[in-house]
């Protein structure tokens, strides 16, 4: 055993006898191994707590990138369901014109299928997608692309349905507006398309057109749209006009007092092209109004709405 010791004099400021105090070595021994102790656990609670500011830190900062993450990933899902409402929109308008137009869609070519979509839910990001803080969302993120893509596809989809829906009624629409739909003139009809009795000769004939009667000069006006290919005189149905509508329509109007248009002339429904006459073999002032299809003449009332 250890039997040194340190003497301390203890000495005071006024004339009394200096005090001795005596500390056994073992005694310092054993307090320098404390304070090492100590000086260690201090340390340790430092470092401890250091790593805990640290992790505190990154626990915030993740915290933060989640609600982030979590408001971004909300965004998109808010959009995508946008989209998906605009397209079923548009689908929707589609079917609709298609069926006030009476236009069907091309079936697909063969062996390309139509595309079956999984669409289902809202594609909304709930609490439940994010359990802790730093959760990955690379499925919900998977997911999300795959709606994105499917928008895509059916966004070309319906891109090409409408471009072919627009051409479509444009071909109608010149086909409508090129189909005589209104009568030529003002007056009364005194004669039909068909069978009747010649006014000349008295016996039965076919009559091509319908003949409507009015004062001379009485205008004439086109019932569709058209080109001009005669403006002539001939011996029967005196001063005439003829137009082509396309389609393998054309329309005849004779016993013209006057032509108003000239031949290779492009003209819109409602315009004037003449006025009645009684020129050529007539028994009085009007007009013979002939319709014909592919060369043969059909009724021109069938073609009569107004």
């Amino acid at each position: 055993m250890d039997r040194r010791f340190l003497t301390l004099f203890v000495l005071a400021n006024d004339a009394s006898k200096p005090r001795k105090l005596n500390i056994p070595f073992r005694y310092l021994k054993a307090a320098g191994a404390l304070s090492i102790v100590l000086s260690l656990a201090l340390a340790f609670v430092i470092a401890d707590y250091a790593r805990l500011r640290v992790n505190h830190v990154e626990f915030s900062s993740l915290k933060k990138e989640n609600a982030e993450q979590k408001d971004v990933l909300q965004g998109f899902a808010s959009k995508i369901s946008e989209l998906e409402s605009q397209l079923a929109r548009l689908d929707l308008f589609d079917k609709k014109i298609r069926i006030i137009a009476n236009i069907e869609k091309d079936p697909k070519p063969v062996g390309q299928g139509e595309q079956v979509l999984g669409m289902g839910g809202d594609s909304s990001v709930d609490e439940g997608t994010f359990p802790s803080t730093g959760a990955k969302v690379d499925e919900l993120v998977e997911k999300m692309r795959s709606d994105l893509l499917n928008l895509e596809y059916q966004a070309a989809e319906q891109e090409d349905s409408f471009v072919e829906l627009n051409d479509r009624l444009v071909k109608k629409s010149v086909m409508l507006a090129s189909t005589p739909s209104i009568w030529p003139s003002k007056g009364w009809v005194t004669s039909r398309f068909g069978s009747r009795i010649s006014p000349f000769t008295g016996a039965p004939q076919h009559h091509a057109g319908l003949d409507i009667a009015n004062s001379i000069g009485t205008p004439v006006i086109a019932p569709a749209d058209g080109i001009v290919v005669k403006a002539a005189k001939e011996k029967n149905l005196g001063r005439v006009v003829v137009i082509s509508h396309g389609y393998g329509i054309k329309t005849t109007y004779g016993h013209l007092s006057e032509a108003s248009v000239t031949v290779g002339q492009r003209i819109k429904r409602g315009a004037r092209i003449g006025a009645i006459g009684n020129s050529g073999r007539s028994t009085g002032p009007h007009l013979h109004y002939t319709v014909s299809l592919n060369g043969i003449n059909v009724n021109p009332e069938k073609y009569i709405l107004d």
